[in-house]
């Protein structure tokens, strides 16, 4: 089995990838700023920050594999604070692959997104198409093997505040109210985190290897039908409010306006259901809920 590095392990998507890999058999390190909230014993902790190359070189060296999911992954918050998210994301990128070429690494996983298709998602948007390029160029020029996941919109359990369905629950639960920018028009393809992760260890395979993959949900949903299945979830007691847009980094129907190269959707063979999903994402906010009060 293989020596992996996974950077960001301590966050959402990154969490649950080390987790799949271990269970695969891989030897797992986690690199990030802080202590996952949860971590099997037989994966190492590496704290630190991407921006520290010797750091960063020192963990890479010997490794196989590296997953790369550090950066500033909200898009509200690229828009917020433009220059560190360059810094994190692009500065950041740079010096993983780097630390990848110089240690030889067989494959170099990206964690990219859908918004690189888009005119939408501001820097968040142009720091993954940069990530992209950057990538490409060390594959063309040193031969780093890579494949570059783009994902759909992510939800389930260890979801962060930035994270919308996650919001939507909590505030739900807590004042019985859901808001939303917009007039719940836009389509989206939720997939579950605990699927996009084992799709993520799944590319591993040779047919993957310096590709674009597409990892996102297998059904289109309004997020207005979206709102209204929580509603229903919840017995009808909770209202939602429809406010006006503020934001314009969020597509609306579909990503699709720009063209980086062409990407394979992943489709897996199973799948947990959005309902049911759901479902769960409400009892683990419920607990948080009542524990903290």
């Amino acid at each position: 089995m293989s020596k992996i590095v996974v950077f960001g392990g301590a966050g959402f998507l990154g969490s649950h990838v080390k987790d799949v890999l271990s269970k695969e058999g891989h030897r797992v390190i986690i690199y990030d700023l802080i202590k996952p909230s949860s971590f099997l014993k037989n994966q190492k902790i590496v704290i630190g920050d991407i921006l520290d190359e010797k750091k960063v070189f020192d963990t890479v060296k010997d490794c196989d594999i590296v997953y790369h999911f550090a950066g500033v992954a909200d898009i509200e918050d690229a828009c917020r604070n433009p220059l560190e998210s360059i810094k994190k994301n692009i500065l950041g990128t740079a010096i993983v692959l780097e630390a990848c070429r110089k240690a030889k690494v067989k494959r170099f996983i990206f964690a990219s997104s859908l918004y690189v298709y888009s005119k939408s998602g501001s820097f968040y948007r142009s720091a993954k198409q940069s990530c992209e390029l950057l990538i490409e160029n060390y594959h063309e020029s040193y031969g780093l093997n890579y494949t570059i996941l783009r994902y759909g919109s992510l939800y389930g359990p260890r979801a962060g505040k930035g994270n919308f369905l996650h919001s939507v629950l909590y505030k739900a639960l807590e004042d019985g109210l859901i808001e939303r920018e917009g007039d719940g028009e836009e389509i989206r393809e939720y997939i579950h985190v605990t699927d996009a992760a084992r799709c993520s260890v799944e590319i591993l395979v040779p047919e993957f290897k310096n590709q674009c993959v597409m990892i996102s949900g297998t059904q289109q949903i309004k997020i207005k039908d979206l709102l209204l299945m929580i509603k229903e979830i919840l017995g009808n007691k909770v209202r939602i409010k429809y406010l006006p847009v503020k934001s314009k980094s969020h597509y609306e129907i579909t990503p699709y306006s720009f063209s980086p190269r062409l990407a394979k959707k992943f489709v897996s063979k199973t799948y947990v259901d959005l309902g049911q999903g759901i479902l769960s994402c409400l009892e683990e906010a419920y607990q948080q809920i009542n524990i903290s009060k």
